[in-house]
């Protein structure tokens, strides 16, 4: 389906027009219901016909279109009530029922006027009169208040003019509305409103009460009450807030009523958002609760590393020494992608700071005589914990094989041993490259005969727990690489 912008450059609208139409059809879902009318957005073309640049059906009553007709054209003079409305800049109502598909539908058609006071487009409002019952009292309120919102549109007051579009989680017509008058007493009030009022604490009626006093005397708790509250409970400005009293929260969107060039009242949309605000509270709850779980394990880690650590300055064989060391850096390894978790907003890792820390932690533990150079090239990019966790170690495992088999010969005077680590991502792979230029792999080398402890690891890791590949083999111009080939699941930015 076209867009609203693609189809406004074919009626040759200004960019502030679009802009307009955007943010009309961001909000008018609010006369649509309160209208029970499906509403259609047409804009002329420049060879005198129509075209309809956006719908909306109505989640109150039934639709008079059950196709789309976003993108269809009518000529010049098929639809005489579309020209007389932009003609005469009023609302146009046509007599008798038009009947579409054996329903009756009743067409009115309203101009919708920017606030520099020019006709861009008309709106037509049509009504499936197939369900016509006698009207309730709540019918009726909507249904005034569709013809205030109506006046509004075609004077240029609605929408108003420089508010960002309203939120899809704001309140809709069936969740709760009050009717208010221009003193901002309460005129109506559907049960859905009257009954959020009660879970506030409200044990009177809300009809001919004056709401910004009665909603303040509910939240009194001796805290000071922001001055938004008093000024959308009275209907006097168009914005949202939210009422947290006697346990429940209620959200609250005014909308300012201007007809006639005076002020009428105002409507008051309302929902019960408690259970959608403790869920939230529980969100936060739980996800400090990971972090605060990642930073303690990061410190046991850390303290698993130092006793270790301790215990191998300890020991005089070198084998029992050099078993702990590679202990401590691989714990050290685990550590630094827990410490990141414990900073992160969620359960995924930036790891290219993990890698960068990794090589440092191996750059750290070369000696002087291999002169290692270690070196990142490319973006691993954001990872969830589960992967994150085995790839470091996978790298720690790799880099700590190049600098103790590789690169443990003294280099030439010449030569610098580099150590160099690449990483690619298209799509949903990730491929690690670990690079050297040492010795090279010993004669009639087999990874599946290999008994190295840090292989093992990597292999158990790649394979069995990641699901990727692994290869080892001879570097051009010598030394070893070793690439790694891994699954990973799509993170969002």
């Amino acid at each position: 389906m076209p867009s609203l912008t693609a189809l406004a450059r074919q009626a040759r609208l200004a960019p502030q027009d679009v802009e307009w139409l955007h943010a009309l059809v961001s909000d008018w879902q609010l006369l649509a219901d309160l209208s029970f009318a499906d509403l259609v957005l047409w804009a002329q073309l420049p060879d005198l016909g129509w075209i309809a640049l956006a719908q909306m059906r109505p989640t109150t009553g039934p639709t008079s279109f059950p196709d789309d007709i976003v993108g269809s054209t009518v000529s010049a003079g098929a639809r005489p009530f579309l020209d007389a409305a932009q003609r005469d800049r009023r609302i146009c109502r046509e007599g008798d029922p038009e009947w579409s598909r054996g329903v009756p539908v009743r067409h009115e058609t309203m101009p919708v006027v920017t606030n520099n006071d020019e006709v861009i487009a008309v709106i037509e409002r049509c009504t499936n009169l197939s369900s016509a019952r006698t009207p309730s009292r709540l019918d009726i309120a909507y249904l005034k208040a569709a013809d205030d919102l109506a006046q509004m549109v075609t004077t240029g007051l609605f929408p108003y003019a420089g508010d960002e579009p309203v939120l899809v989680r704001s309140p809709r017509v069936g969740d709760g509305l009050l009717r208010l008058n221009r003193a901002g007493k309460v005129t109506y009030a559907s049960p859905n409103a009257l009954s959020a009022y009660r879970r506030l604490g409200l044990t009177a009626d809300l009809t001919g009460q004056e709401l910004g006093p009665l909603t303040a005397s509910l939240c009194t708790n001796g805290q000071p009450h922001d001055d938004s509250l008093m000024r959308t409970a009275s209907g006097r400005a168009h914005m949202e807030t939210e009422i947290d009293a006697n346990g429940s929260v209620v959200q609250l969107r005014t909308i300012p009523l201007v007809v006639h060039g005076g002020r009428s009242g105002a409507l008051i949309l309302l929902r019960d958002v408690t259970e959608l605000r403790n869920r939230e509270r529980e969100l936060i709850t739980k996800d400090a609760t990971i972090r605060e779980i990642h930073h303690r394990v990061k410190n046991n880690l850390q303290t698993v590393a130092a006793l270790l650590r301790l215990q191998a300055r300890r020991l005089t064989a070198p084998e029992a020494r050099a078993a702990l060391e590679e202990a401590v850096r691989r714990v050290g390894s685990i550590a630094i992608v827990h410490e990141t978790l414990s900073h992160a907003p969620e359960e995924i890792v930036d790891f290219d700071d993990v890698a960068s820390r990794v090589a440092m932690m191996a750059g750290e533990v070369s000696t002087a005589e291999t002169r290692v150079i270690p070196s990142l090239h490319g973006k691993f990019g954001r990872l969830p914990a589960a992967t994150a966790t085995p790839l470091a170690l996978v790298l720690t495992e790799l880099m700590q094989n190049a600098l103790q088999h590789g690169l443990s010969r003294p280099a030439a005077e010449t030569d610098i041993g580099t150590l160099l680590v690449t990483a690619s991502r298209h799509d949903d792979r990730l491929a690690v490259s670990v690079a050297d230029n040492g010795a090279g792999l010993p004669p009639g080398f087999d990874l599946d005969q290999a008994t190295s402890l840090g292989l093992q690891i990597v292999r158990t890791l790649v394979v069995g727990e990641l699901g990727g590949s692994l290869e080892i083999g001879s570097r051009d111009g010598g030394g070893t690489i070793v690439s790694v080939e891994l699954p990973i699941e799509s993170v969002p930015a």
